[in-house]
């Protein structure tokens, strides 16, 4: 029997565990296991790979995308560029090596609701997912600045600095923050949302509720509007994948 799980705090809502249980029922995959590893610290970390024998990959969720690094024996070219882990595959001989395959989910979802007006992106967030967000748009050419409550390097804003004509002028905007996940579904981005027009996408990594507050108001201004799970299920394919090549 291999063991699969996910890694992460706070994690008893997760989609990963769900998809994945009802995968190997579909496909009655009975060799594999799929359980959740909700740690306290990244320091704990080594001890679920010590008493965990059997475990052969995990996926890696808020917090640990970045955290995780640290503790890996290699990482692949393309998680290294974005700089964050949420796919780990574990060799026979109890080597870890990471991978991203959040950019793959993203680009693929991305992509079909794409214009040639979508020219410059705003990524609300700066934690690991928006790294491969950030990642995913460099490859798709496509100019992207942060959006955090502070303001660090000159490719990002805070949300006070946020004005109409900088919304108005960045057609695609993708939520990567926690605001409006279950059980805060009230809660959202605090942005202009009266800027935002038909000409929009809003795209929000989060996937419950299906439509967030931030994508209702979008919405509300004519917006096309994308939540997560189409990503999440295209990830989790890349991430089976990744765990099932010899």
């Amino acid at each position: 029997m291999r063991n699969l799980g996910l890694l992460g705090k706070q994690i008893s809502y997760s989609f990963s565990r769900t998809y994945f249980k009802q995968k190997f029922e579909d496909e009655q995959i009975t060799d594999v296991s799929y359980e959740n590893f909700d740690i306290e610290n990244i320091s704990m970390f080594p001890e679920v790979i010590k008493n965990t024998p059997s475990l052969k990959g995990l996926n890696v969720t808020i917090p640990y995308k970045e955290a995780v690094i640290p503790y890996l024996d290699k990482i692949d070219k393309k998680a290294r560029k974005i700089g964050a882990v949420n796919t780990i595959k574990i060799s026979k001989k109890g080597k870890l090596k990471g991978y991203n395959t959040d950019c793959y989910g993203f680009t693929k979802s991305i992509e079909p609701l794409l214009k040639p007006s979508h020219k410059e992106a705003l990524i609300l967030g700066t934690g690991g997912a928006s790294k491969a967000v950030a990642y995913s748009l460099e490859q798709l050419g496509i100019p992207y600045k942060y959006v955090s409550r502070s303001l660090g390097n000159t490719d990002r804003y805070t949300y006070h600095t946020l004005t109409d004509s900088i919304i108005a002028n960045a057609q695609i905007i993708i939520n990567c923050t926690p605001l409006g996940t279950f059980p805060n579904i009230n809660e959202c981005p605090d942005i202009p949302y009266k800027a935002i027009t038909a000409n929009h996408i809003l795209f929000d990594l989060i996937y419950n509720p299906q439509e967030t507050t931030f994508l209702r108001l979008g919405k509300a201004q004519g917006a096309i509007t994308c939540n997560g799970l189409k990503m999440l299920k295209l990830q989790a394919e890349k991430a089976w994948a990744i765990w099932n090549l010899q």
